[in-house]
């Protein structure tokens, strides 16, 4: 890349291109925008490494490929089809299917019922797939602090859903 002055520039020329390929890659919006953001970081990091060999979308899609490659090791998401038990490999019935489908919603409306700040920790732990430590860094608290208040609006969850039934 070229100074660190230009960065806004490249971001302006580049970022939609980066953002197009990780789309490709993750078919998330929201994950391909985060690593998006995480690509820049990184280029401008290591932009003294930049040659010239190649476009610059080239490179950058190339670091952009290693930020993926990265977040993938650090939360995968995907089961060994071997560790599946079988019951779980066959197709639902219609009501099944139905039955799951209102299940969920209901936990959905009772995440959502939850009191600050077990909600939005339990949000970044089960949908943002974040560690611990990670949710501690964002919220300015330690790691103890976010597992205790995950399982305790975890308990505070089950608990409101055992009174319901």
């Amino acid at each position: 890349m070229q100074p660190i002055e230009d960065v806004e520039q490249h971001y302006q020329q580049y970022a939609q291109t980066v953002y197009k390929y990780l789309l490709s890659l993750t078919q998330d919006e929201y994950l391909a925008e985060e690593l998006t953001q995480e690509t820049f970081y990184q280029a401008i990091r290591c932009s003294d490494k930049f040659n010239g060999s190649c476009a610059v979308s080239t490179w950058l899609c190339g670091i952009a490929k290693n930020v993926l490659h990265t977040y993938r090791r650090k939360h995968p998401t995907h089961e060994n089809i071997a560790d599946v038990p079988e019951q779980e490999l066959s197709l639902p019935s219609a009501e099944s299917d139905a039955m799951q489908s209102a299940e969920r919603v209901a936990l959905f409306r009772r995440l959502h019922e939850l009191p600050e700040p077990y909600r939005e920790i339990l949000y970044l732990r089960i949908f943002g797939g974040l560690s611990f430590r990670e949710i501690g860094e964002v919220q300015g608290k330690t790691e103890n602090w976010a597992r205790v208040t995950f399982y305790r609006g975890r308990e505070k969850m089950r608990k409101d859903l055992d009174t319901d039934e």
